[in-house]
């Protein structure tokens, strides 16, 4: 029964990576399609509005292509060589397209202040406009797709890339209200300014994203989900969990990893323990999936345990029960047990 169930969950894990990198490349296919309309529009116009437009999308092609390969080495399972599996990768590919972002952004700043310092005017402004609307509703609603899928499934190449296109999608919005202003008034510099004031935000996007990728790499704590782990351990504690400390999380890719020390009473025997370690791993496994790897170490309760330890039965109590404490990010974090903080 228990082989059937691993292989069943093995099975359908396999199934959500195959949907996953089938949508990631549904996005690249269309990426591509719509990069290529964003040039058409600048060849047609010679907007430098409409230019970083497609300089951006230059940047999310690449970067929707290393996510792609990202998702596929992620979904290797995990090796010799890599115990911890692939999911780091997703960091890397982050990391890669928030650089890309920001060197476009400058590229951007650098040829619309020519622009602007020479003079220039847009040709068929009308056409830009209408395909400049086209494709910022269909990155707009590629964007939602990818960002919900990778939130979904912890893929932070996938959740980037899902940020950058919904930026690209503002930025389109954007775009297309300076050219209004531009076809209304006449005044041509405008374009070059609506190009600068977005390259900037092109910038400040890439550099955010790197920050994030730079967090991931070196195992940078998520306090959100050890608030959330903290939370659920205390729901599901037993009176024999004594208390829960050294608690430590980290992120590879869809994964999660856990460490922390289970405090038992001292008396328990090897079996007894290994029980209760069970126990608790079913739980979490249960609550998280069966991506999250855990390593449980055991500790002996100590006599100042006593004061916070809600077993009636102990028959080796040195002091009386005095007041719970509840189990939170603050105590099960530290590298001590509870009755001696």
């Amino acid at each position: 029964m228990m082989n059937r169930k691993a292989h069943f969950c093995h099975s359908s894990h396999r199934t959500m990576d195959r949907t996953h990198i089938r949508f990631q490349w549904l996005s690249l296919c269309i990426g591509v399609l719509l990069l290529g309309v964003k040039f058409v529009a600048f060849r047609i116009t010679g907007s430098n509005a409409i230019y970083s437009d497609a300089m951006e999308s230059i940047v999310n092609v690449v970067a929707g292509a290393f996510a792609l390969y990202s998702l596929i080495l992620a979904a290797r399972p995990r090796d010799a060589d890599h115990p911890y599996g692939h999911g780091k990768v997703e960091f890397i590919s982050a990391g890669i397209e928030g650089a890309m972002v920001l060197v476009a952004g400058v590229l951007i700043i650098i040829e619309a202040v020519q622009s602007l310092l020479s003079g220039h005017s847009v040709e068929q402004i009308d056409t830009g406009i209408a395909l400049t609307c086209a494709a910022g509703a269909i990155n707009y609603a590629l964007g939602l797709g990818s960002e919900w899928h990778g939130k979904r499934i912890r893929s932070e190449a996938m959740v980037a890339s899902g940020h950058h296109l919904r930026s690209d999608a503002y930025t389109s919005a954007g775009l297309v209200v300076g050219l209004v202003v531009v076809r209304l008034t006449g005044m041509w510099w405008i374009d070059s300014a609506v190009g600068i004031g977005f390259a900037i935000y092109i910038v400040i996007m890439g550099l955010r994203v790197m920050r994030t990728s730079v967090a991931g790499i070196m195992d940078e704590s998520d306090f959100t989900v050890i608030d959330d782990v903290a939370a659920f351990l205390e729901s599901q504690r037993r009176p024999q969990w004594v208390d829960v400390h050294n608690l430590r999380m980290i992120r590879f890719g869809q994964k999660l990893h856990l460490d922390c020390h289970l405090t038992l009473p001292w008396y328990m025997s090897v079996e007894e323990a290994h029980q209760e370690v069970d126990n608790l791993e079913q739980r979490i496994s249960d609550h998280y999936g069966t991506k999250v790897d855990m390593f449980i170490h055991t500790d002996p309760c100590i006599p100042t345990s006593c004061a916070g330890c809600q077993l009636d039965t102990c028959q080796q109590r040195k002091s009386p029960f005095t007041s719970r404490v509840t189990w939170q990010r603050d105590n099960v974090m530290l590298n001590r047990k509870h009755g001696s903080l």
